[in-house]
Parts: structure tokens; sequence; C-alpha cells
């Protein structure tokens, strides 16, 4: 029973806990968002090439399709449960800095939302592009400038 219940935990804990650990990898969050950024276009390119091809291998074109698919699911995931319902905390609207720091933190999740939505329905790049930006910005939102540097420090380059 113990081997089946941290079983079942160890599959929770990749989405991130809701218990509140206090253990938070938010550059890591957004590496991540990149990384399923690239699996969708390079999906979208699988996809387009597939559908034109003379003989249409609809096995791959079907696994492609739900390879997008998962992949905007992870990342309207990490946008949801993990900066919006544990990063990302109210402002009080009389505090006009902090107020605008976080609707724009949640205008830009919420945009996130939208375009990774729109990935799903086409195989428009544009959209993976737009999603690219978003990432960017809320990046920039979220964390301080110090925060920025000390990262791109740290991964050896610069946004």
């Amino acid at each position: 029973m113990t081997v089946l219940f941290a079983g079942l935990l160890n599959i929770q804990s990749f989405a991130h806990c809701e218990v509140p650990c206090g253990i938070y990898t938010d550059h890591l969050r957004i590496e991540l968002i990149r990384e399923h950024l690239m699996t969708i276009e390079k999906a979208m390119k699988q996809i387009d090439e597939l559908s034109a091809a003379e003989e249409i291998n609809y096995n791959q074109l079907v696994r492609w399709i739900d390879t997008k698919e998962h992949h905007a699911n992870l990342i309207q995931e990490i946008a949801e449960q993990y900066f919006m319902t544990q990063r990302v905390k109210p402002a009080d609207p009389e505090d006009a800095e902090a107020y605008g720091k976080y609707i724009t933190q949640l205008t830009l999740l919420h945009e996130m939302l939208i375009y990774a939505m729109k990935t799903k329905q086409s195989t428009d790049v544009s959209m993976v592009e737009k999603l690219h930006q978003t990432v960017d910005k809320f990046e920039k939102a979220y964390f301080s400038p110090e925060e920025l540097e000390h990262q791109h420090e740290h991964e050896g380059h610069s946004h």
C-alpha cells in the first residue's frame, strides 16, 4: 500500500504539488515551456509534411497531432497550476506598483493559455512565435532584472 501511495505522489509531483512545500524552480518552468514550444513547432512541421505526402501515413500523422496537443496542455498546466495558483500572488489594489505587476503577470499568463490553445487548433507556426514572445514578456514581468541577469549568467547566455 505504501509503495502504491508513493507512486501516486510521484506521478502528481511532475506538475508540482499544491502542498505548500516551498520548493519552487521558476526558471526551470520557463525553460520547460520553451522546450514544449520547440516540440510543438517540430510537430506542426511534421504534420504539414506528412499531410502533403502523396501517400499519407495516418499513424504518424495522428501521433504528431497528439504530441502537439500534449505539449500545449503541458504549457497550460504550467501557466495555470504552477504560476497562477501557486506563484503569482494577489496584490492590494491600493499599492499601484504591486497591483500593476500582478495584473501584467495575470494578463501574460492568460495570453499564454490562449496561444497554447491556438497551437492545438492548427499548424500555424506564427502562434508558436506569439507564445515565445509572450513567455519572454512574462519572464521579464515576473523576475527582477537582477534575477534575470543572474540566471542568464548562470546559463551562459542571454535572451
